[in-house]
């Protein structure tokens, strides 16, 4: 007999964009594959009229209320309400900030939205992005010795989405895509190796993805690109260089590009 699929609606509420409670929730919900979320997201709510009727529906809905507000009373005003009409909710943000108010003595500034200011940070990252795009694919090697992060890879080792995610946390990052017998750029041994990383992947896993990128395109999967022999060929000549450069190798095989990220960042030298 098959059991009927659980289901539960998430209410994100926010004063701002509403991505730290979002993150929150997903960050939760992943662990219960069982079960069916159906999120709802309010962005950019600074009234408590506004967050009256968004409360209601909730309440009908006898849904899981986050947020993150911050402006003065509004927080306090969603907690109040949930905790009188029985609905389960996550407070993202007032115990972090009353926390750090107790410690440092310091007045929050209870402003909506900062992390999204126009401030130094963000041009960085703007800058960040647009080395990633001039240097993908190493497009032009000068980018090579410029650069915080040089990923080397095969085809379809997840390169360019990891330069761009990677960027989005402001390191400039220059990537190559390595095709045996083509040779390297010189500039490539002029890089420090503690900043080069040579992503690899198990060989299955690449025919999958490289037939699937065939399909997807409407060709013939059943290519050079996708034969297991040159997959095999390719990956034993980039861990050879690999080898020679003296850098870390990452298998992202198994890995998300938050996973291969975080390992790239945390091996970065000081």
């Amino acid at each position: 007999m098959m059991t009927q699929e659980k289901k539960m609606a998430i209410f994100v509420i926010s004063d701002s964009l509403g991505e730290t409670g979002n993150n929150l929730a997903e960050a939760a919900t992943v662990q219960f594959p069982n079960v069916e979320f159906e999120y709802h997201r309010f962005p950019l709510i600074k009234t408590t009229s506004l967050l009256a009727g968004i409360l209601e529906q909730a309440k009908r809905a006898d849904a899981f209320v986050v947020h993150t507000l911050v402006g003065e009373g509004l927080a306090d005003y969603v907690n109040n309400y949930c905790s009188k009409n029985g609905l389960c909710v996550l407070d993202g943000m007032s115990k972090i900030i009353n926390t750090i108010e107790e410690k440092t003595g310091e007045i929050p500034l209870y402003q909506s939205g900062r992390n999204h200011k126009l401030n130094k940070n963000y041009f960085n990252r703007i800058e960040a992005l647009e080395f990633a795009v001039t240097y993908d694919d190493g497009k032009d090697p000068a980018g090579f010795e410029k650069a915080d992060i040089v990923l080397l890879g095969v085809s379809r080792t997840s390169k360019t989405p990891l330069s761009l995610y990677l960027a989005n946390k402001n390191y400039r990052v220059a990537n190559l895509p390595l095709v045996p017998k083509a040779g390297i750029p010189d500039e490539i041994w002029k890089v420090d190796p503690k900043k080069i990383f040579g992503l690899t992947n198990d060989p299955d896993v690449l025919n999958n993805i490289r037939r699937e990128r065939m399909i997807t395109y409407g060709l013939n999967p059943d290519t050079n690109y996708s034969n297991m022999k040159n997959i095999e060929a390719e990956l034993s000549y980039a861990n050879e260089l690999y080898k020679k450069i003296g850098c870390l190798i990452i298998n992202v095989s198994n890995k998300s590009i938050e996973e291969t990220a975080t390992l790239i960042i945390e091996s970065l030298p000081q």
